[in-house]
């Protein structure tokens, strides 16, 4: 923590003048209204400065936790990503392309519990500007092609629904066609209750069509295993990659400590 903090009134002592900056730019004119300039404060203010080291508890600055990649400096320790902070450490820069991003998820149960299933969807799109739980697509990782699939746990627990296992089968079906190598990081609590039946069909219909990629087309898939992955993931493509990295000390399990007490 030390080191963190030395690093955080260096970096204020570098960049002191940004504020002055900032309310000149105002001033001028620039932030041409009330809400717009609110706006602005807020989201800079939600990024936050520190960050709580879930393995030793002792305090992070932000800045210099990015830059080491999410890794505690102290005890080597993965804290977790977003997805986009994912894609932008993988793939090459100004190489990703998207694919089906405006897919959401459809409530053809009528679910509710607390709430409805269409607001927690709702709350998690503002949360994480995604519209579900995984993004996919293309991009060249140190010049190579590949098809990339990246589970984002901020959204609804990185659940899979059908809109998660619609997006990464097609995504296995693309990848297969172009006879690219597949990439799926995953970080889900599996399968999303709120679909009932339909979100565990996600498990075998990935499993088919990963079957081709790799049986039949002898094509790579590396599965990446990052805190947590669990569940219906890990009971389907999670667990089937010719090669399975996992992070350090990440959580990985089909039955989580919370579902079997």
């Amino acid at each position: 923590m030390f080191t963190s903090v030395i690093n955080w009134f260096e970096d204020k002592r570098k960049f002191g003048g940004l504020i002055g900056a900032f309310l000149e730019e105002a001033t001028r004119g620039s932030i041409s209204t009330e809400k717009e300039r609110e706006k602005r404060i807020s989201v800079n203010t939600n990024r936050g400065l520190w960050a709580r080291c879930d393995n030793r508890g002792n305090m992070l600055y932000v800045k210099f936790l990015k830059q080491n990649k999410s890794v505690c400096e102290e005890c080597g320790y993965h804290l977790s990503m977003n997805s986009m902070e994912r894609i932008e450490l993988l793939i090459d820069r100004n190489t990703w392309i998207p694919m089906d991003e405006e897919m959401t998820a459809k409530d053809v149960l009528d679910f509710s519990d607390e709430d409805s299933y269409q607001s927690r969807v709702a709350v998690s799109q503002e949360k994480t500007g995604l519209t579900d739980a995984v993004q996919t697509g293309l991009g060249y990782l140190n010049g190579t092609l590949i098809g990339l699939g990246v589970m984002d746990f901020h959204f609804m627990g990185g659940s899979m629904g059908s809109v998660v296992g619609e997006k990464i089968t097609r995504l296995i079906e693309y990848a297969t066609d172009k006879s690219s190598p597949l990439v799926l990081i995953c970080a889900s609590g599996g399968a999303r209750t709120q679909e009932g039946t339909l979100s565990l069909m996600q498990m075998a219909k990935i499993s088919s069509v990963l079957q081709i990629h790799q049986v039949k087309k002898k094509l790579l898939y590396i599965s990446i295993l990052t805190y947590p992955t669990t569940g219906g993931v890990t009971a389907s493509f999670g667990m089937l990659g010719d090669i399975i990295i996992a992070e350090s000390k990440a959580y990985i399990a089909f039955a989580g400590k919370r579902v079997i007490e």
